[in-house]
């Protein structure tokens, strides 16, 4: 595993889609694994704040009027957990990856971040396109594996493919890859 020195890199914070939606017993009306992964993003979200280190908040907006996640449904707003403060940054999206159809490369660039570390959800979808973006645009990225979740997901067969599945193989076509998968305790140790 390649570490840097995260404390003296001024890493970043990328909170990916951390809404209320996902908090909805019948979103998408499939099974979950990790149910404290919110929790886990405000406790790094609490260290991140107490380091002065940069917070970057991303939203999903679906273009669906149906969705959990349209602008209209109280499913859009940011979770307790990780609701943004005044100075942190907010950008809403419309795909799958935060640096498409927002200003997220040039946020970073302007203000000379190369180390992103990212958090949120769900682990195959927004988070996974996400990271494979940040990796193959040159940043130091690092994606903490306990602050997201997956659901069950139908397969092309048919059947259904297990939540924690989906989870585990999401971070395997990752690490070291497109990123370097840690725990928030890792993470935490890290940054002293």
């Amino acid at each position: 595993m390649k570490l840097i020195n995260l404390k003296n890199s001024n890493p970043a914070l990328l909170i990916v889609d951390v809404q209320k939606a996902f908090l909805e017993k019948d979103y998408p009306g499939l099974k979950r694994n990790n149910l404290d992964a919110e929790k886990t993003c405000g406790l790094i979200l609490n260290k991140w704040r107490e380091l002065k280190f940069p917070v970057i908040h991303v939203r999903h907006s679906s273009v669906n009027p149906d969705s959990k996640l349209h602008k209209s449904k109280p499913g859009f707003s940011f979770n307790d957990y990780v609701l943004p403060i005044d100075g942190e940054h907010v950008l809403t999206k419309t795909v799958n990856s935060a640096f498409i159809g927002t200003n997220l490369e040039t946020l970073l660039n302007d203000q000379n971040l190369k180390t992103l570390v990212i958090v949120g959800m769900t682990t195959n979808h927004c988070i996974s396109t996400t990271v494979r973006m940040s990796g193959n645009l040159g940043y130091e990225t690092y994606l903490i594996s306990d602050s997201t979740a997956a659901y069950n997901t139908m397969g092309l067969d048919g059947q259904m493919i297990d939540c924690e599945t989906i989870y585990k193989t999401s971070l395997a076509s990752l690490n070291e890859e497109f990123t370097t998968i840690i725990s928030s305790e890792e993470l935490l140790d890290l940054l002293g």
